[in-house]
């Protein structure tokens, strides 16, 4: 799976009724909760990053690849700007990219 299927799965579960979808139900609460849950799933992320449980790990990373795309829906950002964004970073080092952003 890439995360432009992921990405068109979140589409699809938008367009359900929240009564049958955890994700049209997180939308209709709103950005500001999906992107509480979003924060939520990171932090998990970090904790397992740190006990060093890669099984742990791969499973909340899974839950924050999710979540981003969830949120990113909430506020109508197509995965693909963010791939541009990424895709124009490409051509600078990471190092010479932070220096610009400040």
């Amino acid at each position: 799976m890439t995360l432009e299927d992921l990405a068109e799965i979140v589409a699809q579960r938008a367009a359900a009724s929240p009564d049958e979808s955890w994700t049209a139900k997180l939308l209709a609460k709103g950005p500001e909760k999906c992107a509480e849950k979003f924060g939520e799933e990171a932090v998990e992320a970090i904790i397992e990053a740190i006990k060093d449980d890669k099984a742990k790990l791969a499973s909340e990373a899974a839950d924050v690849l999710f979540h981003l795309l969830v949120m990113l829906k909430s506020r109508d950002v197509p995965l693909s700007q963010v791939m541009d964004v990424l895709a124009a970073r490409q051509a600078r080092s990471g190092l010479q990219e932070k220096a610009a952003r400040g």
